[in-house]
């Protein structure tokens, strides 16, 4: 008797839950007969793209060579030809919702090239546009900058802070998954991206430990015609067993001065652990609060931009970044200010040739000699092209 009623209720089960998807897989077929065939789209579909990206350094400050180390003895190269990127990307669409993307920088073989070179590896399924899912290795989004390729970032490089964060696991190139989408909440377009990372940068055979480092984004578009964008930025994770966090905002505007002139602008606040600064040091030179080590970031990057469109020439602009970052503010606060002039020439369209002339100023609270913690100016002349 237990058994039949058993048996019953399993099919009934079975009934309401396979009931409606053969009256849907029914209607699917009644529908298709009677619409037209769309045109077949044939997969894969490969794109390839590159950058090329090369500089002309010359240092300003004596005896401090162009990677900012400060030599006593005054033997130091204040002058080169340098190759910054050489890139190729491969983008492949292998399905309707699927893609897969490789980028690499072979100008990173000038140098010991273990942990370099391979930077995006990754798969993007996309449901829709409230929901995708990434895996592999990418940038994850906990700032302006993630949101956007080197190539047409308007000073010279990437921040001071976005690197130091990089070294903490919060951004740069990480391998882990990632949830992003839009929607819309009434008549504001928000943006958001969820992470879970190693946290131990990129192309390592494994993470450190067993600790994760979660993080969200979340933009929030306040003005279409203006480009007004608040971001929101926090994470949490665990490092060797220790609890560790950062949090940040951004702001970005644009202003159209006239048909031809543009003030563009971006401003990006950051907290967080320094966790990677706190393990380097041997365990009897610690405290044993990873609380105490803290980095502390900020940048302002306005831009003018004048749309020329002559011959050639598509634009010039002039841009000035002030950034202000403190590596360790609570135990040991040694402030680093960084003014970077540049001045842009923009060649054809969409960034596909520039050549710009810039100057970096560093200026430490204390200066430590024989250390790239020292004060310097490097002027700079790069020239870059999209393939």
């Amino acid at each position: 008797m237990e058994i039949k009623t058993t048996n019953s209720l399993l099919t009934s089960i079975l009934f309401v839950f396979l009931f409606p998807i053969v009256l849907w897989g029914q209607s699917i077929d009644s529908t298709s007969v009677s619409q037209p065939s769309k045109p077949q789209i044939k997969y894969p579909q490969v794109q390839f793209k590159g950058l090329f990206q090369a500089r002309y350094l010359v240092g300003l400050t004596e005896n401090v060579d162009l990677n900012g180390l400060h030599h006593s003895d005054g033997d130091v190269t204040q002058n080169s030809f340098d190759i910054k990127r050489m890139r190729a990307q491969v983008r492949a669409k292998i399905s309707e919702r699927t893609e897969v993307v490789a980028l690499v920088n072979l100008a990173d073989f000038k140098s010991d090239p273990k942990n370099k070179v391979l930077e995006n590896a990754y798969l993007k399924y996309t449901f829709n546009k409230h929901f995708g899912i990434t895996v592999g290795q990418f940038r994850p989004w906990f700032g302006i900058e993630e949101t956007y390729p080197v190539d047409i970032i308007k000073s010279m490089d990437f921040s001071n802070q976005y690197y130091e964060f990089g070294k903490n696991g919060w951004t740069s190139f990480q391998i882990g998954a990632a949830l992003s989408g839009v929607f819309d909440v009434g008549k504001v377009p928000f943006t958001y991206a969820f992470s879970v990372v190693n946290g131990n940068g990129r192309n390592q055979e494994m993470d450190k430990d067993n600790g994760k480092q979660y993080s969200t984004r979340i933009v929030m578009g306040l003005s279409k015609k203006n480009n007004v964008n608040l971001g929101l930025n926090a994470g949490i994770g665990e490092v060797f067993k220790k609890e560790v966090y950062a949090f940040g905002a951004d702001l970005t505007a644009d202003f159209e001065l006239s048909d031809r002139l543009f003030f563009e602008t971006q401003m990006e606040a950051k907290q967080a652990i320094n966790h990677n600064l706190y393990f380097s040091l041997p365990v009897e030179e610690r405290t044993p609060y990873i609380s105490n080590y803290q980095i502390r970031g900020f940048y302002f990057l306005p831009n003018l931009r004048y749309e020329i469109k002559y011959k050639k020439l598509s634009a010039i602009e002039f841009s000035c970044r002030y950034e202000y970052l403190d590596s360790n503010f609570r135990l040991n606060s040694n402030v680093r200010q960084s003014l970077v002039p540049m001045l842009g020439f923009e060649f054809l369209k969409d960034y596909g040739a520039r050549i710009q002339l810039g100057l970096q100023i560093d200026r430490y609270k204390h200066t430590i000699d024989d250390t790239t913690t020292h004060n310097n100016n490097l002027l700079l002349l790069q020239v870059q092209s999209r393939l």
